[in-house]
């Protein structure tokens, strides 16, 4: 018997969905439910200052608004039993809540099983972990870490001043895998990744851990996602295997780009739906995502339930996806 396919949309609510979140949701709706799967929504809102709630809401009513239908998440304890007794102490509703928000107690659960593997240590360099937190922008937005602190003694580390931030330490390794859309990548952690954030110095977990436990915990086993993310994926195949998951099976699409070759941005409200949906059904939209897309010859009217029936990543081609002129004229 096969395994049941559990895709998941997983948004950052810092602003209205650009058209390219919407084809990164259908691509993952239709996967899964194509092979006759699950697909659920999980709300990466880490940085509350960035995410309220109320965005979030939005993406929900846009989301329903194009047909996307969710699952219920079913919450898998892990194996490990020094992590299952603790999560078992947590209440339900934080177990079962969809919003990384208030899943601070799961993360800290990890946070400590990391560290009796001697795998975390405290860094007080600034670079960069104000914005750890967040999903990473452009090609990841990561600096390598140069270990500055991995080996301050504890004398050391009590001269410092300011709160320190949380990092995990990273094998001289080479991770490679398969890619559902760019084939084979292969990264070593040491040299392209470096030891990384997994808890910012005022306390909020960051993107790479939060990411990857919410994933094991909820049997995710199909991530739909832009290319501009697989210098993620590397490391978090790596924690997912220290934290005892199976690591999902990696779909990295291809972009979504404006007619001048520009990606897509939610700072620059590029073909935000809040414009979308004043002249346009939702029928159309797909229609018009579906053949930029490659899964129909024609920009016609059509539904998810009826792309359902026919698709195929083969149809997808390996390089940006242009938008067509009709958004010119109208937005």
């Amino acid at each position: 018997m096969s395994l049941k396919i559990i895709g998941r949309f997983a948004p950052s609510p810092s602003g209205r969905m650009h058209l390219g979140n919407v084809l990164c949701a259908m691509l993952g709706y239709l996967s899964a439910k194509s092979q006759g799967g699950h697909y659920i929504i999980r709300i990466e809102d880490l940085d509350t200052l960035r995410c309220p709630r109320s965005n979030a809401e939005q993406i929900f009513d846009d989301l329903d608004w194009l047909g996307i239908k969710f699952d219920n998440p079913k919450f898998i304890f892990p194996e490990n039993e020094q992590i299952k007794t603790e999560l078992l102490k947590i209440h339900k509703d934080i177990i079962n809540s969809i919003y990384q928000s208030e899943r601070t107690q799961i993360y800290e659960c990890f946070e400590r099983f990391l560290k009796n593997k001697a795998l975390v240590y405290p860094c007080y360099c600034s670079c960069s972990e104000l914005h750890a937190a967040s999903a990473p922008h452009l090609s990841d937005g990561r600096i390598i870490y140069a270990g500055t602190c991995k080996n301050l003694t504890d004398n050391e580390r009590k001269q410092k001043e300011r709160k320190p931030a949380m990092r995990l330490a990273v094998p001289d390794k080479k991770m490679t895998f398969i890619d559902g859309c760019i084939g084979k990548y292969t990264e070593n952690l040491t040299i392209e990744c470096g030891d990384f954030i997994i808890k910012r110095s005022d306390g909020v977990f960051a993107y790479q851990l939060a990411v990857t436990v919410d994933d094991g915990l909820m049997g995710i086993n199909e991530v739909v996602r832009g290319n501009d993310l697989i210098g993620s994926t590397a490391r978090q195949i790596w924690l997912h295997n220290e934290l005892g998951f199976k690591p999902p099976k990696f779909y990295h699409m291809p972009l979504l780009v404006a007619h001048d070759g520009r990606r897509l941005s939610k700072r620059d409200k590029d073909l935000d739906l809040s414009k979308i949906r004043k002249y346009m059904k939702p029928e159309k939209l797909i229609g018009i995502l579906a053949c930029s897309a490659g899964l129909i010859e024609k920009p016609e009217d059509i539904s998810l339930n009826e792309l359902i029936k026919t698709f195929s990543w083969d149809k997808i081609p390996n390089k940006d996806l242009i938008l067509p002129d009709c958004f010119k004229a109208n937005i």
